[in-house]
């Protein structure tokens, strides 16, 4: 049948599709009918396509699950579908049209029903997009669908701790789906960091647990499930056969979870991926619901999570030391201040430490200030090792501060000792290191002066012994 003569009138990215309806019920391949001169270009977007010809399968050219679904369930249901995406780089308007074969009412076909015989049923998909969403088209759902996405906007901002919202927001989306586990995997690029967040709060045990058992860290599973999506927005699946198809691993860790079917839609804030939702054994007579809830919801919480990761890296940003990556003078100021204030609790015995690198003015006058960059790098390493979980601080350009709270005398001038025994390991790092240490009603601050001018005694000695790495002297001669 001749699709073309009428479907280059129509505006938009048109195509027809059909498929059979079985006599036991089960559907056919989907194959491409016809479609307007604007959709011919998308059939070049793979270098291999196959030359077109009415009928062709669809999968010949494209593979989406949520599409096929669609198709499936507007031909067959003769109801028309609306839907608003964000997937494959655009936003994507799409309408799903039933229709039949041109010539032919519904009523003559009605009339001819024959189960016994394979019924040949047709969808018009007609598609625009944009690579800015648009807000009418994101409101346009039913009742039902509002109300939910309401209500999981309302727990999103009930609460002003993120992680308590967002795990409100969780278990509303559970209740939508009817889902036995449901949970929110935010994905942070810049850094690879993930977190994975259900109903009772965030749980990153259980989340190291699962990914170590599928031998990924947590953002190489982020990365093999944007992946598994195809360029598609989401997987909401009745069965496992498409994960079993596309990541075996995958499909063995759910197989032994107990996992009959799964949703996994990516959460993405414009065209950056921020997340997962993720919801397994969830009521697949809902699913078509569950999307629409999902197509919306899914564009409030990536800007709930777009903004919290990046007041994280501006607070990171704010405290840390760049070069060092350890807290930096604002961070020490503030901890400083906190304790004086009265803020936060006086610890009842504290070890301060201050560590100035020898001979770091030297290297960038000789080798330059990459150089010597790499050696506070390495300085900041060692401290590191030897203070562990400790408080380590950059307080100036070679001078490095370490608050070690409520530790005993011993262990604190053991850690000392281990500094010390690593930078005399470490040919091209040396440190001046001057020690407080003090318990019971104490003054932070004077502990602090007590440990500086230790200190510069200590580089005092320094410079005693290498009278050529003192650039004060050189600068008096």
């Amino acid at each position: 049948m001749d699709f073309q003569s009428w479907i280059n009138n129509l505006e938009g990215l048109a195509a027809v599709y059909s498929f059979d309806i079985m006599p036991d019920g089960s559907f056919s391949e989907i194959r491409l009918m016809g479609m307007n001169s604007q959709n011919t270009g998308m059939l070049h977007m793979r270098p291999d396509a196959p030359e077109f010809y009415p009928g062709i399968p669809y999968r010949e050219y494209w593979q989406d699950i949520n599409f096929e679904s669609f198709v499936y369930k507007c031909a067959s249901t003769n109801q028309p579908l609306y839907s608003y995406v964000n997937a494959r780089g655009y936003w994507l308007k799409g309408f799903y049209l039933p229709m039949t074969a041109p010539g032919t009412v519904s009523a003559q076909i009605a009339a001819q029903k024959d189960d016994s015989n394979p019924r040949t049923m047709y969808c018009l998909y007609i598609v625009t997009y944009s690579s800015e969403v648009e807000a009418d088209s994101m409101s346009q759902r039913s009742e039902g669908v509002s109300s939910a996405v309401m209500d999981i906007s309302l727990k999103l901002h009930e609460k002003s701790d993120y992680h308590q919202a967002m795990a409100a927001a969780v278990g509303e989306i559970q209740k939508v789906c009817d889902a036995e586990k449901c949970s929110l995997y935010t994905v942070d690029l810049s850094n690879q960091h993930c977190e994975l967040i259900n109903k009772d709060g965030v749980q990153n045990d259980y989340l190291n647990t699962f990914t170590c058992e599928m031998g990924r860290s947590p953002f190489e599973v982020a990365m093999k499930w944007e992946e598994d999506l195809a360029k598609s927005d989401c997987l909401l699946l009745e069965d496992l056969s498409v994960v079993a198809e596309r990541d075996p691993v995958w499909y063995s860790s759910l197989q032994k979870n107990d996992i009959r079917n799964i949703i996994l839609y990516a959460v993405k804030n414009g065209q950056t991926l921020v997340g997962f939702i993720w919801a397994a054994n969830f009521d697949v007579s809902k699913m078509m619901q569950i999307k629409e809830t999902l197509e919306l919801t899914t564009f409030l919480i990536a800007a709930v999570i777009y903004n919290h990761q990046l007041v994280s890296r501006l607070e990171f940003r704010s405290t840390v030391d760049g070069l060092t990556q350890v807290n930096n003078r604002n961070a020490m100021n503030d901890r400083v201040d906190s304790i004086i204030s009265g803020k936060a609790g006086l610890p009842a015995a504290m070890g301060v430490a201050f560590a100035d690198l020898n001979g770091l003015k030297t290297v960038n006058d000789n080798e330059g200030h990459e150089a010597g960059d790499k050696l506070l790098t390495r300085a900041a390493s060692l401290l590191k090792l030897a203070f562990g979980d400790y408080e380590i601080y950059r307080a100036g350009g070679d001078e490095f501060v370490v608050f070690c709270p409520d530790i005993t005398e011993e262990d604190f001038l053991q850690q000392v000792k281990q500094l010390r025994s690593l930078a005399d390991s470490t040919p091209d790092v040396s440190f001046a290191v001057g020690t407080a240490y003090v318990s019971g009603e104490y003054n932070i601050c004077k502990a602090m002066q007590l440990a500086d001018e230790r200190m510069y005694k200590d580089k005092e000695e320094y410079y005693r012994l290498h009278p050529e790495k003192d650039r004060r002297r050189r600068s008096r001669e």
